[in-house]
Order: structure tokens, then C-alpha cells, then sequence
């Protein structure tokens, strides 16, 4: 590899870790609503319910059982969210990775304008990906019982 060609793709690698550094600033900000919802919404019905336990009447096991059920909601909704994030971070991977098989195809061909390709199959894979953020949250809206007009 000669010197423009490292000098080129450190520009590029550059201006893709920019672009995934949009992705995650764009998921944080789509998602800002469920994340207050399961931090505050759901975290203090836990605390409520949790302080309610606590009754001198009852034994120690039935407290720790009671708070154990209380705890319930909060784990269901940080583990959907959990899940519905590695499901969008692996549908992203995946189809970087087409892009990286593409780029190394290229490069094996040794086709000019490789490096150009790739980033804008890369941009259009993001792009994509980033569009599909609203219907993420509006599923986890819907599964968590959110005001679908709270934004």
C-alpha cells in the first residue's frame, strides 16, 4: 500500500468513526424517552412498591419476596430495551460487514475507487439504519405502554 492509499483510508476511517459517533448520538436521542420512562416512570413504582414490603408483620422472606416482585417491570423493560438495542447494533454490524466484504473484493480486484465505494456503502447502510430508530421506539413504546405522542 503506497502512502496516498494509507493516507486515504485514514481519511475514511476518520469520517466513519464520525458516522457511527452519529448513530449512537442519534439511538441515545430517539430513545431518550424510553430510557426516562424505565429510569424514572418505572424505577420509582419499583421504590413504592418496594417501601410497601416493608411491614414489621411480615417475615423476613416474605419482605425480600415482595421486593423481588417489585423489581419485576423494571428488569422486563431493561431487558426488552437491552434486546431490541444489540438487535439494532447487530443488524448495523451485519450489513457494515457487507460493506467491508465488498471493500476487501475490491481491493483484491485492485478496482479503483474502492475506498470511495465503501464509504458509500457504509453512509447508506447508516443511513438506513438510523431510519429505522423511530420504529425501534415506537415498538418499545407500545411494549412498554408509553404515550405513543411523548416525545
Amino acid at each position: 500500500m503506497n502512502h496516498i492509499d494509507a493516507a486515504e483510508e485514514r481519511i475514511v476511517s476518520e469520517r466513519l468513526r464520525q458516522k457511527l459517533n452519529e448513530v449512537n448520538s442519534a439511538a441515545q436521542s430517539q430513545l431518550n424517552v424510553v430510557q426516562d420512562h424505565v429510569n424514572f416512570t418505572l424505577q420509582k413504582a419499583y421504590f413504592r412498591c418496594a417501601y410497601e414490603c416493608f411491614d414489621r408483620r411480615r417475615k423476613q422472606d416474605d419482605i425480600s419476596q415482595c421486593v423481588e416482585n417489585c423489581s419485576v417491570p423494571v428488569l422486563q423493560a431493561q431487558n426488552l430495551v437491552e434486546g431490541e438495542m444489540a438487535k439494532f447494533q447487530e443488524r448495523l454490524n451485519r450489513s457494515l460487514m457487507v460493506c467491508q466484504d465488498k471493500y476487501e473484493a475490491a481491493k483484491l480486484q485492485k478496482r479503483t475507487g474502492a475506498m470511495q465505494d465503501m464509504e458509500s456503502c457504509v453512509n447508506l447502510s447508516i443511513e438506513d439504519n438510523v431510519k429505522s430508530l423511530p420504529h425501534l421506539v415506537a415498538k418499545l413504546k407500545a411494549s412498554l405502554a408509553i404515550d405513543p405522542t411523548i416525545e
